[in-house]
């Protein structure tokens, strides 16, 4: 398997367990679906009475479980948020400290990204208001912000996780 880690915070952001393609070769899309999970500890077991405390006791949670996207669940991705200004200099900075990665450890990837990156960046920026942002469970600032839309169904999550920003890692 397969464990792709941010190159700048070296968060785990996904892996080859999940359905993804590379496009471009620039970046690679990472299906994901809706899961329920348990959540964590039950309340009862720690003194929680419900009923004694004349709350409902059904709050819309069945049994404590929730829906979660694999993906964000599996990698502990954490949702952040940004408007479209706060993202353009988020990623003109990241942009920048890739290219001087790839300059230092694989020079062979920087004209493939330095030419493809600003139409996958206007791209993004195009429907930006389609998309939710996560970073690794270090929420290191500087790192990879790795971008969620949803197909054409509506239903169906996919990542964007940037190539060069990622190293594969075997486990």
């Amino acid at each position: 398997m397969l464990i792709f880690k941010d190159v700048i915070s070296g968060d785990e952001v996904a892996s080859d367990s999940f359905p993804h393609k590379l496009v471009d070769d620039l970046y690679y899309e990472v299906d994901g679906k809706t899961i329920s999970v348990k959540e964590g500890i039950d309340d009862s077991l720690i003194g929680g009475n419900a009923s004694a405390e004349g709350e409902d006791a059904d709050d819309g949670a069945a049994d404590g479980v929730k829906s979660v996207i694999n993906v964000v669940y599996s990698h502990q991705l954490v949702e952040t948020s940004f408007d479209k200004k706060s993202y353009t200099a988020y990623i003109k900075g990241y942009m920048k400290a890739i290219k001087a990665h790839l300059e230092k450890n694989q020079p062979e990837r920087v004209d493939v990204f330095t030419k493809g990156m600003p139409e996958i960046v206007k791209k993004i920026l195009g429907n930006f208001d389609n998309y939710q942002f996560f970073t690794g469970a270090s929420m290191n600032v500087d790192g990879l912000v790795v971008l969620l839309n949803y197909r054409e169904d509506g239903v169906t999550p996919y990542f964007i996780i940037f190539k060069d920003g990622v190293i594969p890692e075997k486990v």
